[in-house]
This record gives C-alpha cells, sequence and structure tokens, in this order.
C-alpha cells in the first residue's frame, strides 16, 4: 500500500473512529492496523489527529494548578530552606511557609498557600527543576587505625540501633586538609543523635585526643539531653587511654563500628556530608584564626540544622527480588522529634521551645552565608592572618556561643552554585603556609641554649652526634626519635646564620675547572 493510498485511508478511518465507542474503535483499530502495518500506538496516534493538526492529549489537556506565582513562592521557601530535596521539604512545608510569614519574608493568597501547603513531592521536583544545580565535591579520609584499644571497646554494626533513646551519638572526625595531608589542619568533630538526628558540630586546632575530649565536653553543654553512649570509628584519636577513660567515669557507653564499614557510621556520615562539606568545603584551613571563625559558623548553623533542616528515618528495609524497597517515615526537624521523645525533660523542651519562637530562618541562613564569606578567606591567604592573636584550645573547641569576626574584609565567592560543596581547585601543600603555632611541647625547650653553643663552636656537627651528646648528659629524656626534629632545629639555624653571615657558608661543591 502506497503513502498516498494509507493517508486516504486514514482520512477515511478518522471520523468513524473518533465517533465510535471503545469497543468499536478497538475493532476499528484492529483493521486499521492489519490494512496500514502500522504499530499499534502510532496508528492510534494517527487516528487521533484532527485535521487541524491538534492531536486528542492536546484536546483533553488538563488546566494549569500550579501557576507561576505557586512556583516562585515554593522557589522562594525552597532556598530560605537551603535547598533540601522534596521528600524533606514537603512534609515541613506548611509549619516553614508559617514561620516565613511570621517573620515578614512571605506574604501569600489564602489560594495560593492552600496550594502550596498541599503540593505533592514529584509536582515540587518538576516545579523546582530549573531552579536545581548539581553539586559534587571529594575530600581526604585522615582516619589511621588504632589497634591498640581495639579488644576493650566492643563493636556496635548499624543493625543495633532498632531501640535507642535521645543521648546515644555516632561521632567522627572531618579533616580539611585540601589536596594534602601533611603538616597541622584544622578538624570538624561531627556528633550525631542517633534517635532525633540533633547534629553538634566543633571546631579543633589539630587532630589530637586532648582536644577531641574538650570538644566532646563542650558538646555535652549544649546538648538538649545527656549524653549516654558514644559510637566512633577505628581512629587513633577515640581509640585510647583518655578517651576509653573519660567515658568510663562519665558512665558514657563507648562502642566502635567495624573496620571499613561506614555503614555501622551511617547517622555521623551522612551528616559530615550535608552539613560540614555543604558549609565548609573541601579547602584546607589551619591556624588559630581559621579555628575561630569556624567556631563561630557552627554556633550559627547548629540552629539552622536542628531547627529548620527537616530529615527522613529508614523505617524499614526489603529486597524484592533485584529490587530494594526502602520506606521512610514523614520529613521531620531534629527539634520537633525531641518535641516527641518522653525521655526529653520537660524544661529542655521549654527551653528550645523559646529559642524557636525568637529563631528567624531567613536571618540566620543569610548569617551562615556571611560567615562562610569570612572563614573561606582563610583557604588559600593564610599568611595574611599570621598576626591575630592566639587563644586557648578550650575556647576554640567551643562552637555555640564563640564570637568570631563577622564582617569579612572582602567576600571570596558568594554565588549559589559555588557556595555548596565548595573547594577552590588550588594546590594546597602545608610547606607553602607559614606556621606561626606549636602543634606540641617543644622537646628541646631546656637545652636550646647549649644546642645552640655547641653549634657555634663547631658548626659543621652533625645533629645525630648533638642527640648523643645529649642523651649522655640527661640519661632517658631524649629518645632517638627525637632525632628527625634536632635535624629540623639544626637545619633552621644554620639558614638563619647564613643569612646574617653569608660567609659561612661557602659553595664548595662549584668545580673551578668549569669555563668562565
Amino acid at each position: 500500500m502506497s503513502l498516498s493510498t494509507r493517508q486516504e485511508l486514514t482520512a477515511c478511518v478518522r471520523t468513524r473512529y473518533k465517533s465510535a465507542n471503545r469497543k468499536e474503535k478497538h475493532r476499528i483499530l484492529d483493521e486499521f492496523v492489519a490494512a496500514t502495518g502500522y504499530h499499534r500506538k502510532y496508528a492510534i496516534g494517527v487516528l487521533q489527529i484532527s485535521p487541524e493538526g491538534a492531536t486528542g492529549s492536546d484536546l483533553r489537556r488538563r488546566d494549569v494548578v500550579y501557576g507561576d506565582d505557586v512556583r516562585d513562592a515554593l522557589i522562594v521557601v525552597w532556598k530560605a530552606a537551603n535547598q533540601p530535596c522534596s521528600k524533606r521539604l514537603v512534609p515541613f512545608l506548611a509549619e516553614f511557609v508559617s514561620v516565613l510569614e511570621r517573620h515578614g519574608h512571605l506574604s501569600l493568597s489564602d489560594q495560593v498557600r492552600s496550594l502550596l501547603v498541599g503540593i505533592s513531592a514529584a509536582t515540587a521536583d518538576r516545579l523546582l527543576r530549573d531552579a536545581r544545580r548539581a553539586r559534587k565535591g571529594s575530600g581526604k579520609c585522615r582516619t589511621r587505625p588504632g589497634t591498640l584499644l581495639k579488644h576493650q571497646v566492643p563493636v556496635r554494626t548499624f543493625a543495633d540501633w532498632d531501640d535507642v533513646r535521645p543521648g546515644f551519638v555516632e561521632a567522627d572526625l572531618v579533616a580539611h586538609c585540601g589536596t594534602s595531608t601533611h603538616g597541622s589542619y584544622l578538624n570538624t568533630l561531627t556528633i550525631t543523635d542517633v534517635s532525633t538526628g540533633w547534629t553538634e558540630c566543633m571546631a579543633i586546632l589539630f587532630d589530637d585526643h586532648s582536644l577531641v575530649l574538650e570538644a566532646i565536653d563542650a558538646a555535652r553543654e549544649v546538648l538538649p539531653f545527656a549524653l549516654l553512649g558514644l559510637d566512633t570509628d577505628n581512629g587513633s584519636e577515640f581509640l585510647n587511654y583518655g578517651v576509653l577513660e573519660y567515658c568510663r567515669r562519665e558512665q558514657i557507653t563507648f562502642t566502635r563500628c567495624r573496620p571499613y564499614k561506614k555503614n555501622d557510621q551511617c547517622h555521623v556520615e551522612q551528616k559530615n556530608g550535608s552539613v560540614v562539606r555543604r558549609l565548609v568545603g573541601y579547602d584546607r584551613f589551619e591556624g588559630h584564626a581559621a579555628c575561630m571563625q569556624l567556631a563561630a559558623l557552627y554556633g550559627t548553623a547548629r540552629l539552622y540544622v536542628n531547627f529548620y533542616q527537616p530529615t527522613m528515618k529508614l523505617l524499614s528495609k526489603e529486597r524484592q527480588g533485584a529490587r530494594v524497597v526502602k520506606r521512610y517515615e514523614p520529613a521531620r526537624t531534629p527539634y520537633q522529634r525531641i518535641l516527641d521523645c518522653v525521655e526529653v525533660s520537660e524544661d529542655a523542651k521549654q527551653a528550645l521551645k523559646r529559642e524557636y519562637e525568637r529563631l528567624d530562618p531567613v536571618t540566620l541562613l543569610a548569617r551562615v552565608e556571611m560567615l562562610q564569606d569570612s572563614l573561606w578567606q582563610y583557604a588559600y591567604r593564610s599568611e595574611e592572618f599570621a598576626s591575630v592573636e592566639p587563644t586557648t584550645h578550650a575556647a576554640i573547641a567551643l562552637g555555640p556561643g564563640f564570637v568570631a569576626r563577622e564582617t569579612p574584609s572582602k567576600a571570596v565567592h558568594s554565588t549559589d552554585d559555588e557556595r555548596a560543596y565548595r573547594t577552590t581547585r588550588k594546590p594546597t601543600r602545608y610547606h607553602l603556609v607559614d606556621h606561626s603555632w606549636r602543634t606540641r611541647v617543644d622537646p628541646f625547650a631546656l637545652v636550646n641554649d647549649r644546642i645552640e653553643q655547641m653549634l657555634i663552636e663547631e658548626p659543621s656537627m652533625q645533629a645525630r652526634l648533638i642527640l648523643q651528646t645529649l642523651q649522655q648528659s640527661y640519661p632517658g629524656q631524649y629518645e632517638d626519635r627525637l632525632l628527625r626534629t634536632l635535624q629540623r632545629r639544626v637545619q633552621v639555624w644554620r639558614q638563619a646564620r647564613a643569612a646574617v653571615c653569608p660567609t659561612l657558608v661557602s659553595p664548595t661543591w662549584i668545580s673551578t675547572d668549569l669555563p668562565v
């Protein structure tokens, strides 16, 4: 059958097909497919085309329900909520809209408000499709195994969190080392409650178990419930005698996950990405000034995350052949979950309610973004802030309530596409940054004068000989492992001496036989 013949047949059958009932349409379609050889679905479309060119689906198109006013209002709420997924946003939408209207950031008509509050997650995804941006990032893992106390700390897997109450938390350390793990750099101690999702982040100057203990103490002061259990990974910053004795003394259940099984700490690992990396990014940060600013950022972000960021908790997981069906409870904020917990005292709940009433999410988010811009100045210009007066470790570890500089001299990045999971994509080799702080006590502080005198008397004396002399004079105080530290000390002394007296450095390695 030629094309013109098929077109004539289609024009003849189309009128009869449109006026027929369901049973007759089925019979007409069978005859039409057998005569033309068309695919059945294609034949249906051909017979539904009107002479003017409009399809049947176009004629049956529904009216637009969610117009531009609803979409614009949804985008405003979505951005004020820090751009969560629709399944987290929609269950919290009614309360979030009322909060924004209470603080004067949103003014909606009754019709738009009813449509916005009753929107589904799929429709919200469709309306937000153009406003979304893909973000991704990567970082380095700094967990080093601590094998000394593994047999004393029991293992808790992801399946053991079946029946818990507020107070059992997971803790992890996030390294802000950039592209290099050498030297000292800031760390973040992330503490997440398994039952409610309440999260506290503490800024730490460098990776040390004493500062980890100070940060845990600071977190206990701001948690709205008592700390009952601590679950960590197998890093040496947690598996040590200091943390073990602390948990025994404070009657805190101390457990650990299985090595190389991050799913055992799924609650805190998720917060490492959605809170810490989303706020701070993947750059390298060093020094007291950057640590102060990071603590100030966490002091504000904790209010926004715990009061206005809804999360979903897994209810069940069932495998059906190759598919895994997961069911979640409706998204709620950690604050809402705490209000429903009978284990939390009424005084703590009333204090949280009073704090919730005075908080404005838009103002909080703007303050967080301002503190982000102030922090990001330290990512690759650390040498400019070396003169900042240092503070004590305990003050640095205390994030909430910490006062730091809030007005940056120059905002580094402020656009939406570069704010989340930020990285400068520049090399951050640690030796390019001048260190103006110490990471431990100077082991040669009492004998510096004697070392310098020995070098003045014999400038070519090797560091190994100096260490042997000190070991003979002070038995048991200077171990062989301090040789590398002493070698660096001697190198610095010789470089400083050469700058003052250049004649002390003689380029004897240059051959005098070379032509001039």
